[in-house]
C-alpha cells in the first residue's frame, strides 16, 4: 500500500463524527470496509442489493455496540435516475452530511472475447459498474458538499488500467470509472473540500474473484479485513491532500 504512509495506523476513534455510505456492503470487500469504518467511530450506510446480508452485517454492528448503521436495499441494476434522486432527498431528511462514499458495488459479467459478449450482459455491466456509481454520486453531491472534509472512492481494477484480452465490458467499465474519477476529481479540486480518487484492490478472496478465476484456490490472496487500512485511510481526515490519483491496495 504505498499510497499509505509508513506506520499509519487508524486510532480507534479514527471515524468518530463521520457518515459514510458504501455500495455493496453486504459481502466481500464491501462488508469488511463496512465493519472497519464502524469500529473506528463512523455511522455507515450500507446499501445493497440482497437485504438478508445487510442485516447480517447491520446485526454484527449492534451485537458490537458501535454507532447504529442505516440499511439501504437497492439493486443497482435497476435502479432509476428517479429513485436515486429519492434516496438522495430521504438521507437529506435524516443526515445532515455525508463524509465518504465508497462505490464498491461492481459486477464482472461474461470472461468472453468482444466478439461473443451479448449486448444485454454488457448494458449490465455498464449499469452497475459505471451508471449507478455516476447517478449516484450525483444525487450525494449536496451531502458531501455538506461535510467539513469529504472523501469519495471508486473501485477500480488492473484491468481498468490496462486492458487484457476477455474482460470485455468488465474492463471497459474499470477504464470508464478511472475517467469518472479523474473528471470529478479535477471539477472539484481547489473549489470544495471533496476528494476523488480510485482504488485497486488487486487480487483478494472475494466471491468475484472466485468466480474469475475458478481454478486459483481461495487461500492464494488475502481476505478483504487484511487490507481495510487502505480504505480506512481514504476515509481519514488524514489522506486529505489525495486527489485524482490511481491508487492501489497492493504493489
Amino acid at each position: 500500500m504505498t499510497f499509505v504512509p509508513e506506520g499509519w495506523h487508524p486510532a480507534a476513534d479514527e471515524l468518530n463524527g463521520k457518515t459514510i455510505l458504501i455500495t455493496g456492503a453486504g459481502d466481500g470487500i464491501g462488508k469488511a470496509v463496512a465493519l472497519a469504518c464502524a469500529r473506528h467511530g463512523a455511522e455507515v450506510l450500507l446499501l445493497g442489493r440482497t437485504e438478508k446480508k445487510l442485516e447480517a452485517v447491520y446485526d454484527t454492528i449492534m451485537t458490537e455496540e458501535l454507532v447504529t448503521p442505516g440499511i439501504i436495499p437497492c439493486d443497482l441494476s435497476q435502479v432509476s435516475h428517479d429513485a436515486l434522486c429519492e434516496l438522495g432527498q430521504e438521507l437529506g431528511s435524516s443526515i445532515d452530511k455525508l463524509d465518504g462514499l465508497v462505490h464498491n458495488a461492481s459486477i464482472l459479467g461474461d470472461r468472453k472475447s468482444m466478439a461473443q459478449t451479448s449486448v444485454a450482459t454488457w448494458n449490465q455491466v455498464m449499469q452497475v459498474n459505471v451508471n449507478a456509481p455516476f447517478m449516484l454520486t450525483q444525487v450525494m453531491l449536496p451531502l458531501l458538499h455538506a461535510a467539513p472534509e469529504a472523501s469519495v472512492v471508486f473501485t477500480s481494477s488492473g484491468v481498468g488500467r490496462k486492458g487484457r484480452a476477455f474482460w470485455g465490458a468488465y474492463a471497459t467499465s474499470k477504464f470508464a470509472t478511472e475517467g469518472m474519477m479523474q473528471v470529478l476529481a479535477d471539477e472539484l479540486t481547489n473549489t470544495t473540500k471533496i476528494r476523488v480518487n480510485s482504488l485497486n484492490p488487486g487480487a483478494i478472496n472475494t466471491a468475484m474473484r472466485r468466480m474469475a478465476y475458478p481454478a486459483e484456490p481461495p487461500t492464494t490472496n488475502p481476505d478483504p479485513e487484511a487490507l481495510v487500512s487502505a480504505w480506512l485511510y481514504l476515509m481519514s481526515n488524514d489522506s486529505a491532500a489525495l486527489n485524482g490519483q490511481a491508487l492501489s491496495v497492493q504493489s
